[in-house]
């Protein structure tokens, strides 16, 4: 399908309730053979490494617990070198570079500000001249998400938002993409100053959760800062949340705290725990 035509489709696709039933679905029961079949069949298609499953393939009871699988103990080693800064989840680089003038690139001659992207001025004055990193997770790829260094969950904000895919096709031909989206956004304090880590929802993407706390998208008080009077602490590689389909993250970092290895360039692979930059 050629991309100006993927893109008039979607635009007429009722996303959001697409999006809501396909996530029913994943987290209905349904007979044993049946999803058993439907899960090794996805795994083939889209080359999901089962092996590296903390639970064997027939443990799961329905498609999203297989979707949101844990990987076993020692999969993904984290880099515990001092100062670096590693990948918070499985997927490809999509863009990294500087916040110039507020702003991202979002692909060629297309970009967005940080202001929109958090939904809230005061939090984006805090990345003004900093840096970021957009990473694509893949439907192969495991769905967690992680703290790329030490720090303090200090709050969280829920944005609800719409349904765009977030493949390739869509990040160069929808103009502020990740800002129209769904987010739950996560602010770690860190030796590298405030990380905002961006949890981006997409078509299917139906709800995002919270491992810090009680926070589900599509439930609760959607608005500004939430703000922890004692902030949480999380190691490096500590789960922060999960997708309960595949999306995006966008790391930001403040101006002058954080400097991405020259290997982080677009479609370059990255795993969780492994190095892709460090704390200047």
């Amino acid at each position: 399908m050629r991309d100006e035509t993927f893109m008039r489709w979607m635009r007429l696709m009722p996303k959001s309730a697409v999006s809501t039933a396909v996530g029913m679905a994943t987290r209905a029961p349904m007979p044993v053979a049946f999803h058993r079949a439907a899960i090794r069949a996805f795994a083939r298609r889209f080359k999901v490494n089962l092996d590296e499953a903390a639970l064997d393939v027939n443990s799961f009871r329905t498609f999203a617990e297989f979707f949101t699988r844990k990987l076993k103990d020692g999969a993904r080693p984290i880099d515990a070198g001092d100062g670096v800064i590693v990948s918070p989840v499985d997927g490809a680089v999509s863009q990294c570079g500087p916040i110039t003038e507020g702003r991202c690139v979002q692909a060629k001659g297309v970009d967005y500000t940080v202001e929109k992207l958090l939904g809230d001025a005061e939090a984006a004055r805090a990345f003004q001249g900093g840096t970021f990193a957009t990473l694509y997770l893949s439907p192969r790829d495991y769905h967690r998400i992680h703290a790329p260094l030490d720090g303090a969950i200090e709050g969280y904000a829920y944005i609800p938002g719409e349904f765009w895919p977030v493949n390739p096709a869509s990040v160069r031909l929808k103009d502020a993409l990740f800002c129209l989206n769904e987010r739950l956004i996560t602010y770690v304090r860190t030796r590298a100053g405030l990380c905002a880590v961006v949890k981006v929802g997409a078509t299917n993407v139906a709800r995002i959760r919270a491992a810090y706390d009680d926070v589900l998208t599509h439930r609760g008080q959607p608005g500004k800062v939430h703000r922890y009077a004692n902030p949480i602490p999380v190691k490096k590689g500590a789960e922060l949340g999960v997708f309960e389909m595949g999306s995006t993250v966008i790391l930001l970092f403040e101006t002058g705290r954080a400097r991405w290895d020259a290997s982080l360039v677009p479609e370059s692979v990255v795993r969780m725990g492994r190095r892709i930059g460090e704390i200047v």
